[in-house]
């Protein structure tokens, strides 16, 4: 299968480049080589390697610096989506767009369904149900893969970042009233390997199973990484953010259940595996 992944040089975009390369002809695709913010260089490119799919993972994602940057996350996120949607369909290609728990304002007592309406708080949330919106009017082929709390070998993450600062502290607080999925990047990209092969189109909400806090995810990773250190649970208002967290962006996998799919494996077991992969390449 010929593939376009865009964002290559992202963290998921990485893993989904390595893990596909071995049984397809990828092309991976990052911001110095194709800047998704121009149309008609969406449209050469894609016209010229003719992708069979476009797997979308780039992306704006600062989130609190979206709060002052409006302009340039609307411009990523939404313009940019729309400029490759209109060049995948130009050419009927598959259109696979990563979103966002984000889009959800975070209310709900129970979990998210794919159905359920939308309501992002934030402008990063805003930028990116913005280019839902335009992948299911533009595609006529297309796959809304939402996800949360992603973390992996390549880039910046939440587990990194509570490894790095045990290094330095005897003991963190940690926000223990926001609840959702931790995700880790390489089983993402395993369900998106298995997504692309079919045309079961449509919204999916795809992360590792199970729910969490952010208090939760921190002790679970010490506990995995052999790390000892005090780990204090506090509320949302103790580390004011300028962008807002949705307090409980749990998703329900009912479109991965109803079309087949093997759900992705609990968090803890695919944190485990995280762990395992951080200490084989340190």
């Amino acid at each position: 299968m010929s593939i376009i992944v865009t964002g290559a040089s992202g963290q998921l975009g990485q893993d989904i480049v390595k893990l596909f390369g071995a049984k397809n002809e990828v092309h991976g695709l990052g911001k110095n080589m194709l800047d998704i913010t121009n149309e008609v260089q969406c449209f050469e490119i894609i016209s010229g390697l003719r992708p069979e799919v476009i797997i979308h993972s780039a992306a704006y994602t600062a989130v609190d610096l979206a709060e002052m940057e409006e302009e340039k996350a609307f411009n990523v996120n939404s313009n940019g989506t729309r400029n490759l949607a209109l060049a995948a369909e130009h050419i009927g290609a598959k259109f696979v767009y990563i979103s966002t728990d984000y889009v959800f304002d975070g209310t709900t007592s129970g979990t998210y369904r794919e159905t359920d309406i939308t309501n992002p708080q934030s402008i990063y949330g805003k930028s990116k149900r913005a280019g839902e919106v335009h992948v299911q009017a533009i595609s006529s082929k297309h796959f809304i893969v939402r996800t949360s709390w992603v973390y992996g070998l390549y880039g910046n993450n939440f587990v990194k970042t509570m490894l790095n600062l045990a290094k330095t502290r005897d003991k963190l607080k940690v926000v223990n009233d926001q609840y959702g999925s931790p995700t880790y990047t390489v089983d993402l990209a395993l369900f998106l390997e298995k997504l692309i092969q079919t045309d079961r189109y449509g919204i999916y909400h795809a992360s590792n199973s199970g729910v969490c806090t952010w208090y939760d995810f921190a002790c679970a990773i010490f506990e995995e990484s052999g790390v000892n250190i005090k780990v204090d649970p506090c509320t949302t208002e103790e580390f004011p953010r300028p962008a807002p967290r949705p307090r409980n962006s749990a998703m329900e996998h009912a479109a991965i259940q109803a079309n087949g799919f093997e759900d992705l494996r609990p968090w803890r077991d695919g944190l485990q595996a995280f762990i395992n992969e951080l200490g084989e390449n340190n």
